[in-house]
C-alpha cells in the first residue's frame, strides 16, 4: 500500500505541475535526497522530489474487529487492520532559484486544493486504498535544519506533508471458528 499511495501521489502532482506550467515531461520523482554513498542523485536535478522520511503507526483504534465471516459461514480470526501516517519531504531542486520557488509554490497549491484524494478524484486511484489525506507539518527552522543535517544534505527549499491513514491488512487468519449450525433446547428437558 505504501508504494501505491506514494506513486499515485507522485503521478497526480506531476500531472498538476505539467498542466500548470505547460510541460511535456514529468517533473516529480519519488527518490532519496542523498544516495547511500553520500552523493547527490543526478536524476533529482530539475525535479520535485518526494521522499518518505518517517512512518508512524496510528495507535487510535476506534474499532477492534478480529473476526471476519467467511463465505462458508465459518469465522476467521484476522489480525486487526493497522493504519499508518507517512511523513513526506517534498523538495524543489532546480538550477534556477526562482524556478525552484515557483515549483515549490505550485506543489503547496496542489496539496492545498487536494487535501484529500479518493476514487472520485481519478479513475486511476489505487485499489485497496480508500482515500489519501494530506496535512502540512508545522516544523521549526531548527527541526528542518536537523532533518537535513541527519540526511547529510545541504538544505533545499522544501515542505513536509503528513499522508494520513494508509491501511495495511494482511488478511492472514490466526484461527478459524466453526459456524453455529443448530441449537438445542436443553432447558425444558
Amino acid at each position: 500500500m505504501l508504494k501505491k499511495a506514494l506513486q499515485f501521489t507522485s503521478d497526480m502532482l506531476s500531472q498538476f505541475l505539467a498542466n500548470k506550467f505547460g510541460l511535456d515531461e514529468k517533473k516529480v520523482l519519488l527518490n532519496n535526497i542523498i544516495d547511500a554513498d553520500g552523493s547527490l542523485p543526478q536524476v533529482n536535478q530539475n525535479k520535485v522530489i518526494i521522499s518518505l522520511i518517517n512512518i508512524e503507526k496510528e495507535t487510535a483504534k476506534p474499532f477492534y474487529v478480529r473476526q471476519q465471516k467467511l463465505p462458508n459461514g465459518n469465522f476467521a480470526d484476522i489480525n486487526p487492520t493497522e493504519r499508518y501516517n507517512l511523513d513526506l519531504l517534498i523538495t524543489s531542486n532546480f538550477d534556477d532559484y526562482l524556478e525552484t520557488l515557483g515549483f515549490l509554490n505550485a506543489t503547496i497549491l496542489f496539496f492545498q486544493v487536494n487535501a484529500t484524494l479518493d476514487a472520485s478524484f481519478s479513475a486511476a486511484f489505487p485499489a485497496g486504498l480508500s482515500k489519501l489525506e494530506f496535512e502540512i507539518e508545522k516544523i521549526s527552522y531548527y527541526q528542518m535544519h536537523n532533518l537535513w543535517s541527519a540526511m547529510g544534505a545541504k538544505y533545499q527549499p522544501s515542505v513536509i506533508y503528513k499522508l494520513r491513514l494508509i491501511t495495511i491488512q494482511g488478511n492472514e487468519p490466526d484461527a478459524f471458528t466453526g459456524a453455529v449450525l443448530q441449537t438445542s433446547n436443553t432447558a425444558g428437558a
